[in-house]
């Protein structure tokens, strides 16, 4: 007799054995296996006892014996159809499992264990992975048979990256001792923090109606119809810093709430979330929900679970948001669509664009892009008519950009400054803190010193895991690896020749030490990930910048997207150059785009505003045009370049990745990749194959990193024909020990 079986994606180890396994449902549970809850199951020879997601019901056909679920997880679906073919769509276009597809989407709670924590401690002890993700992974299958609560631990944090050890216990049913033994080992560090709270949102007094430019109208009328029309459709909002984008996303919020459809608005820094909160829940009241990753795992899963019922119209949060199961959803909109933070660097390696993209097409839903330097792939897709173009031209009540000077540091060094902090700069900021005027100082590099290094000998402080060299930080004198988190005291003498030892370069711990001693007295604030994580969340610091009028605000790039603060009248981009000369196609884009944001910061209010740009090559064409703010000249030179070297938006990239610990293994599988690679696309004229070579950063964590390029257009064929040598080399015993990996236009190469 037969009966009913269910088709599952497992939760597998390995990419290359993915695919959906057919279990018999025993009768006590036909009732609760329905497609999208969670199951257990017995998988491989040994029956491991493991998880999976129902992906569809059958009849069981009775041609083979089937293996019986053992137990159903979830009472209710916890993904819905919709997002069901979300993840298997995800998983052809990014090369991951289904499995793990579902993983990104939903909160990590949930995979571990019903309900969530009570957190009522003001600082916990905070475990984060001190290796990549895909190195924890890695880690992770190797401990799954006897080291299994590490193993828990590791997969847990390569999805989330950080939290508390009490909280991870409860999720995982670990001890602390087993958190402890993995930091003794290297792989996790521990540190204290402070508890990150939920913002009230229930105290903002409500705001009055939003009054448009007429700029701002013709915008938002051409964008309405596809509100009215549930049609889906991309949009790119290109509007100059200051031109009041916001405004314009929320009157198209209230527009699709109006028409009984909801919005997801996603952002790319954390920093920026509190400040849009603000603003938001004086136009929505409770009914907004906040998704990032520093909610603690309990809030993120009662954040979830409220988008989930209904009761929220608006989620506003960072790139995960963007899988947010709100129902009736009319609009997505990507603010700063530009920022490399919406591209994951775990598995799966998915863009929130893309993602967006398919489910405005899924629900007939309107999907807009907004920013003031967009990607030059979503400008060429505008172009192109893939997307409809907007323009906002002018800031908002007619304000006028900053006054911009480019300051030459070679000047400064000839008459005797070697400081970071230009006399040009130091005069401008005297200035505003004279008019009681507030100033935002960007550097795009924390620590004290980028290297210690003997000017005797030579010899300079490297990661004894990874190719890089060392970072100083003097708040703990210790140098420090930002990839694997290795560290060593600060050393008294060179050990090759017991020479003195000089600090080259600087961060902004040692741009705060200097702006001590040339303003003494002057309150400054440091916002970066060491401020950050270790004393206060990025709220509680533009809080008290804005409410206690603090002089000066010092950070990396958090301080330099999205922040609007009425009294900031000057901006200093310190070391310029440095975001320029990289080994990276998109370095100019990237540099252009920081530049271009932080100095928009400046001038936002009634006053008029300048900004100083710190440079060692002040006729840099790209420097030059971030500083007029001319975002369409450097579009033409850009997109020009990138025609003459074929390089993205113009093609598409996929880069396969061998990693192992003995490099002779690694080079030896890339050579038998790319020689499969080679025999599979014959007959493919627009196929480019590049390497092996190593990644930008060749060993991380004891493990090196080649990588075989394509250069292609990336149709479903390319896609599936890459997914398919993969998984036929990772069969091989020739593949035993190394892992490989795709993904789709990378962002690190």
């Amino acid at each position: 007799m037969t009966g009913k079986a269910a088709r599952i994606a497992v939760s597998v180890e390995t990419y290359h054995i993915d695919r959906p396994y057919d279990y018999k449902i025993p009768p006590e549970l036909s009732e609760r296996v329905r497609p999208g809850v969670r199951v257990v199951i017995p998988f491989g020879q040994g029956n491991r006892r493991t998880e999976g997601l129902v992906l569809s019901v059958v009849e069981e056909t009775g041609e083979r014996t089937l293996k019986n679920i053992d137990a159903v997880v979830d009472d209710e679906p916890v993904l819905s159809p919709e997002m069901m073919k979300l993840a298997v769509w995800m998983s052809e276009r990014f090369f991951c499992t289904v499995y793990d597809a579902a993983k990104a989407m939903l909160p990590s709670g949930l995979w571990l264990k019903d309900g969530a924590p009570r957190v009522s401690d003001k600082v916990v002890k905070i475990a984060a992975l001190a290796i990549p993700a895909e190195e924890a992974l890695l880690l992770a299958a190797q401990k799954s048979r006897r080291a299994r609560a590490q193993a828990r631990v590791l997969e847990l944090l390569s999805q989330i990256g950080e939290a508390s050890v009490k909280e991870i216990c409860y999720f995982t049913g670990v001890s602390p001792a087993t958190i402890k033994a993995l930091a003794d080992a290297g792989a996790v560090h521990l540190s204290e923090q402070e508890v990150y709270r939920r913002p009230d949102i229930s105290s903002q007094p409500p705001a009055g109606p939003i009054v448009l430019s007429d700029e701002q109208q013709r915008v938002f009328d051409a964008l309405v119809p596809a509100l009215e029309e549930k049609r889906a459709e991309a949009a790119l909002l290109y509007g100059v810093t200051g031109s009041g984008k916001t405004a314009v996303y929320i009157r198209l919020i209230q527009k699709a709430l109006s028409l009984g459809r909801r919005a997801i608005v996603l952002v790319p820094e954390i920093a920026l979330t509190p400040q849009l909160i603000t603003l938001f829940s004086a136009h929505f009241g409770e009914r907004i929900a906040v998704f990032h990753s520093r909610l603690g795992i309990g809030e993120r899963y009662d954040e979830w679970k409220r988008i989930r019922a209904g009761e929220v119209d608006v989620v506003v949060g960072t790139r995960s948001a963007v899988f947010a199961p709100i129902p009736d959803l009319g609009l997505i909109i990507i603010d700063e669509e530009q920022e490399h933070s919406y591209k994951s660097q775990n598995i799966p390696s998915y863009h929130a664009r893309d993602v967006a993209k398919y489910r405005c097409w899924q629900n007939q839903a309107l999907l807009l892009l907004g920013s003031a330097t967009p990607s030059l792939e979503s400008m060429y897709s505008a172009e192109t008519g893939k997307y409809r173009l907007l323009r906002l031209d002018t800031r908002y009540n007619a304000r006028h950009l900053p006054d911009v000077i480019i300051a030459d540091m070679k000047k400064e060094l000839k008459s005797g400054n070697g400081g970071v902090i230009g006399s040009v700069l130091l005069d401008a900021l005297k200035e505003n803190i004279a008019r009681g005027e507030q100033s935002i100082l960007f550097l795009n590099r924390r620590g004290a010193s980028t290297l210690i290094t003997c000017p005797e000998c030579g010899y300079t402080f490297s990661c004894p895991r990874c190719s890089v060299s060392l970072t100083y930080h003097s708040a703990n004198r210790r140098m420090m690896c930002h990839y694997c988190g290795f560290s060593r005291r600060e050393p008294e003498e060179c050990p090759g020749c017991g020479g003195r030892l000089k600090y080259v370069g600087a961060g902004t711990q040692k741009v705060e030490t200097e702006l001590r001693e040339l303003l003494p007295g002057v309150e400054i604030l440091r916002m970066d990930a060491d401020t950050v994580s270790a004393k206060h969340t990025h709220e509680d610091i533009l809080a008290k910048f804005r409410d206690e009028k603090i002089p000066i605000l010092l950070g990396t790039q958090m301080v330099a997207k999205g922040l609007d603060f009425e009294n900031v009248t000057l901006v200093g981009v310190l070391s310029a150059d440095q975001m320029l000369y990289i080994n990276d196609f998109r370095a100019q884009e990237r540099a252009f785009s920081l530049i271009t944001q932080v100095v928009g910061r400046s001038g936002r209010g009634s006053k008029v505003g300048r900004a100083v740009i710190q440079t060692f090559t002040p006729s840099s064409e790209v420097i030059r045009l971030a500083a007029r703010q001319d975002y369409d000249a450097f579009y033409q030179r850009e997109i020009e370049l990138r025609r003459a070297t074929g390089a993205p938006p113009l093609c598409d990239v996929i880069a396969v990745t061998v990693s192992g610990v003995m490099e002779t293994d690694v080079l030896r599988g890339c050579t038998i990749l790319r020689g499969m690679l080679e025999d599979y696309l014959t007959g493919e004229p627009d196929v480019r194959l590049l390497g092996p070579a190593p990644a930008s950063i060749a060993r991380i964590n004891n493990r090196y990193r080649y990588r075989i390029i394509l250069s292609c257009k990336a149709t479903r064929r390319i896609r599936m024909t890459v997914a398919h040598v993969i998984r036929a080399f990772s069969k091989d015993k020739s593949s035993r020990n190394v892992a490989v990996y795709a993904d789709s236009d990378p962002y690190e190469l």
